[in-house]
Order: C-alpha cells, then structure tokens, then sequence
C-alpha cells in the first residue's frame, strides 16, 4: 500500500512538471510544448484532449496561479541571493543584475509551472479502476 501511495506521488509530481493534466496525467495543459513561444505563452485548451476535464472551472480560475508564481519568484531570488553570498563575493549591483537575468529567462518556465500547480491543487486525478481477484 506504502509503495503505491509513493507511485501516486510521483505521478502526480511529474504531472505537475511535465504540464500534464491533473485528472488523468496525460493530457497536456498548454497548446505547444515550448514555453518560450511568447505569442502562445498562456494557451491552453479548454478541455483536456485525453479525458475531457475542462481546465477553466470558472472565470478567472488561474488567477490564483500568481500567488503560486510569487512564491516561486521569491525562492529563485532567495537562491540566487544565497548562491551570491556563498560563491562570490556579494555585490548588490551583481546581485540585481543575476537576478534580473534569472527572472527574465525563467519567467515562461515559471509562469507554466505556477498554472499547473494551481490546476493540480483544485482538480483532482482520476481513481484508478482496481483489479479485484476473484
């Protein structure tokens, strides 16, 4: 039982990461796989083409995500500003710049990963069918 709630974990981390659905993990929740295509950056299908889930609950459902997403702002800039401290020597000027840099080229990245722990907070996956023996 232990080794299947470990397995459903990591289904649903790597759903998280892969930007799968949150009901059945295969379905994508992003229209193209690249995050860094800016003009298709935030599109997503309404529905999951696998399960049929529709990934706008409600009106302004993903707004949510961007507390997720400055939660995660916040942890890089705090890596960052360790890193700094631990590696080099700190300079603010140094500091500001790395992490400008670090915001601006992870910011798709970020943006999609904050979508789908949002969606994966609220949606939950579908119940495997379980064999019985008879």
């Amino acid at each position: 039982m232990r080794i299947k709630a470990i397995t459903m974990k990591m289904g649903i981390l790597s759903s998280v990461l892969r930007n799968k659905c949150p009901r059945c993990h295969e379905g994508d929740l992003f229209l193209t796989k690249n995050p860094y295509s800016f003009s298709n950056i935030d599109k997503m299908p309404d529905t999951c083409p696998n399960c049929g889930q529709k990934y706008w609950i409600e009106p302004g459902f993903y707004y949510g995500a961007m507390y997720i997403s400055y939660a995660l702002t916040v942890a890089l800039s705090v890596a960052v500003f360790v890193a700094m401290i631990v590696l080099w020597h700190f300079d603010i000027k140094w500091y500001l710049g790395l992490n400008f840099t670090a915001m601006a080229v992870l910011f798709p990245l970020i943006f999609r990963l904050s979508r789908s722990i949002w969606a994966h907070i609220f949606i939950k996956p579908k119940k495997q069918a379980t064999q019985e023996n008879a």
